[in-house]
């Protein structure tokens, strides 16, 4: 399929800006060939769908989007499909409460819970099929992880290419024992380089995460577009967002960094392109743990990511509320630019990883990097390593459930654990950009020794996978800690889904209170109707603010949305850990 001769302008520009994306990251092959295929494996069909790419805008999102993060089995019962018990517990607990769920990898797999993919078209028959997926897509915006850098070891691209077999032989990327890979940016401490023997006799793999995950070569046009005809996969069944996963690490070359290189960048642009121009509403999500102006870069000139992960907010809010003083979360959050136009953030505290240290790396000193470890480790959570280019080791995530994590602050044992956790979701709900919650947190969960031993991997702590009749029995019991919370946070988000200065472009401003044990923003709507004041106290005790702080309009009648009765006065009060939505305008 080609686009050269035809007569309709807007495809023909599809074509030449496809070409002109191509030539940078595919100097040497003929780029209006090679746009010809790439159309043809998004739109296998040759039907274009929309004639105009979809223009930046903020009508993918909305105050009423939130996510729940899970795996496909969080939810067992040794009788029923996991797929099922996940639909079953979204629909009873979290419907008109979040309408997005991210599913981590539903693939067949060999290793690292999901992300050493075997086969990228089916569904791990141990959670269920297609079908399942697609009943939860038809209830809720469905997020699937494209897991583009690594293959499993045992799948069978990997087999084919031990046997060079094409195309598969040229689909993995190969090193040599002799270059310098001193430079190289990695979140594991294994050997980089992997020695395996093939038809042709030993070869050299990639392998930036672990010896079961084989790191593809992106440098043959073939592998994208195999990774394009997957998403076309995923999106016939109903995904609306795409996570590109360690996208970071996409393109190597010895002698470098080998992360965020340019031709990354470009490819990302380039699947940006294909789902601007899809009928369907699609999503693109970058996945890139890493420091502020490197994870920043994803949005591109808005021609990237629509969303990326707003990976500093789990150890700043930790801190915080572990220290009792938002000063970092406060300096931070000032210097953050808001999205630009059809970007936006995903706020988080927790997810299937640890609470990762690299996004903290400049914003707090290795004192307090320390003072956060000692404290967690203290009451369980343990911490994963990596290799520094000079051969040293620093720490690359704590692992811990986010729930124990906030066990006790600093100062030692209190009886703040639910409230000051509570405070920490408040948090990620009151900042621009869409909330996410990893079921975990939204079920209070404990850390999971047992796992960690059986397993023998230290983010076991924080894959609890929970027998569901005994969830609903603790869901039942009023006073148990998992119904406590998950009942306080579907209040709470029921609330937010009806204030537009929720929205998640909404503007933001980071308030200056002079207290610095409280985090305060200012969110104003849209269409500049409705102002909220979010006050968090993240301290231990009582915080009294002048209402002056927050120079309100004398002529507007201000309340409190979490707590409507109460009347603002002179003086604005924080019990310990407690969160206060102030606005202008209630819904």
């Amino acid at each position: 399929m080609t686009f050269q001769n035809s007569s309709d302008a807007p495809l023909a520009s599809l074509s030449r800006a496809l070409s002109a994306r191509i030539a940078l990251i595919y100097p040497d092959i003929n780029p209006d060939i090679l746009a010809s295929k790439i159309v043809e494996a998004f739109w296998p069909d040759g039907t274009m769908r929309r004639k105009r790419a979809r223009k930046a805008g903020n009508a993918l999102w909305s105050q009423e989007d939130a996510l729940l993060i899970t795996y496909g089995n969080s939810l067992i019962d040794g009788k029923h499909k996991p797929l099922d018990l996940l639909h079953h517990f979204l629909g009873a607990q979290l419907k008109g409460v979040l309408n997005g769920v991210h599913i981590l990898p539903f693939f067949p797999f060999t290793s690292d819970d999901g992300f050493a993919v075997s086969d990228y078209t089916s569904v791990n028959p141990q959670l269920g099929d297609w079908t399942d997926v697609g009943r939860i897509a038809s209830d809720f915006k469905l997020m699937s992880d494209l897991v583009l850098n690594h293959v499993s070891s045992q799948g069978q691209w990997f087999n084919a290419y031990r046997q060079r077999q094409a195309p598969y032989d040229r689909f993995f990327f190969e090193g040599d024992p002799n270059d310098d890979l001193s430079a190289v940016v990695r979140p594991r401490t294994t050997p980089l380089l992997q020695e395996v023997e093939t038809a042709d006799g030993p070869r050299h793999v990639w392998c930036t995460f672990s010896h079961d995950q084989i790191d593809l070569d992106f440098r043959n046009p073939e592998v994208l577009l195999e990774f394009l005809r997957i998403i076309r996969l995923h999106v016939d069944n109903g995904v609306q967002i795409i996570r590109l996963d360690a996208v970071a690490f996409l393109w190597k070359e010895p002698g470098t960094s080998s992360i965020h290189m340019p031709q990354t960048h470009e490819i990302v642009k380039l699947i940006r392109m294909l789902c601007d121009f899809a009928v369907e509403p699609i999503i693109l999500l970058t996945e890139t743990n890493v420091p502020k102006a490197e994870n920043l870069s994803y949005f591109g000139k808005q021609d990237e990511a629509h969303v990326i992960y707003n990976f500093p907010l789990p150890p700043l809010i930790l801190h915080a509320l572990l220290s009792g003083s938002a000063t970092h979360l406060v300096e931070w959050q000032r210097t953050m630019p808001p999205a630009p136009l059809g970007c936006a953030y995903l706020n988080f505290t927790s997810s299937h990883d640890g609470i990762g240290m690299r996004p903290a790396e400049g914003l707090l000193s290795p004192e307090d990097q320390a003072a956060m470890i000692e404290t967690v480790t203290k009451v369980g959570g343990r911490v994963s390593m990596r290799t520094l280019p000079s051969g040293d080791e620093a720490p690359y995530e704590l692992n811990t459930t986010y729930f124990d994590a906030l066990s006790e602050p600093f100062d030692g044992p209190d009886d703040h654990h639910i409230a000051r956790f509570l405070c920490s979701q408040m948090i990620v709900m009151s900042l621009e950009g869409v909330p996410a919650f990893y079921i975990h947190s939204l079920l209070a969960t404990p850390n999971d020794h047992d796992s960690v031993e059986k397993r023998g991997m230290n983010r076991a702590i924080n894959r609890h996978r929970w027998n569901y009749d005994l969830l609903q029995e603790h869901l039942a019991d009023p006073q148990s800690q998992h119904s406590v919370v998950l009942n306080a946070m579907r209040d709470r988000l029921k609330i937010r889904r009806k204030q537009i200065a929720f929205h998640p472009n909404a503007t933001q401003f980071t308030l200056q209170t002079t207290d610095s044990r409280v985090f305060g923003l200012w969110r104003q709507s849209l269409d500049r109707k409705q102002s909220i004041f979010a006050l968090h106290n993240v301290s231990a005790e009582t915080v009294t603010l002048p209402a002056a702080t927050l120079n309100l309009i004398a002529d507007e009648n201000w309340s409190d949305v979490l707590a409507p009765d109460d009347t603002i006065a002179d003086e604005i009060v924080l019990a310990p850990y407690q969160c206060r939505w102030i606005t202008n305008l209630s819904y």
